[in-house]
């Protein structure tokens, strides 16, 4: 037997009054033709959360891939300043000379190797040194330290030299190069008055 006490679970039709409320559609067409919008609405409710749930996915892939590729962004540059150290230091030994002592010979090959080693680390993770004398200059790639009259070969705006180069990760600037560019001819006029 039963308990007095215990109620039956409510319907779900008893939690909709509205639903009680609405007259069914009287003819057989009536009917076909509701639930045809009612699918209708639901495809379009379905397609709706099916592109949403391409974006996010698509998004969220895209800033895992981001993540991946960036993260190490500040690591990089300090490394990046540990090879212009090295380049420094290896600009600073004299020239070769037909004279010089073999223990300075040794040297030099020696650094030139750890140079070559480590641009070849650096490449293999992504970190690539760009070499820009002689291109154009380019305020995504350089910054301009000082401006040069231009030369009969060097075009204005044409990068003259530069101090340090361009350093990318995975495409991305790292650090620009630091750089003197041609002036212009109108430049020089300026200049001079």
């Amino acid at each position: 037997m039963s308990d007095p006490a215990e109620t039956p679970p409510a319907s779900p039709a008893a939690d909709q009054p509205d639903a009680a409320a609405e007259t069914p559609p009287s003819t057989p067409e009536e009917r076909i033709a509701a639930l045809e919008a009612e699918v209708a609405q639901f495809r379009d409710r379905w397609l709706r959360a099916e592109a949403e749930t391409q974006n996010l996915r698509a998004r969220t892939e895209r800033q895992v891939a981001d993540a991946r590729n960036y993260a190490i962004q500040k690591f990089a540059r300090d490394v990046v300043e540990a090879a212009e150290n090295l380049r420094r230091g290896l600009d600073a030994l004299p020239p070769p000379a037909p004279d010089e002592s073999d223990l300075l010979a040794k040297l030099r090959g020696g650094f030139e190797g750890v140079e070559r080693s480590f641009l070849a680390v650096l490449e293999r993770n992504g970190v690539a040194r760009r070499d820009v004398q002689g291109e154009a200059f380019n305020p995504e790639f350089h910054q301009a330290m000082a401006e040069q009259p231009a030369t009969g070969d060097a075009a204005p705006g044409t990068v003259l030299q530069a101090w340090t180069p361009a350093w990318t990760l995975n495409g991305r600037l790292l650090k620009p190069a630091m750089v003197v560019v041609a002036a212009g001819r109108g430049d020089q006029k300026d200049n001079a008055a």
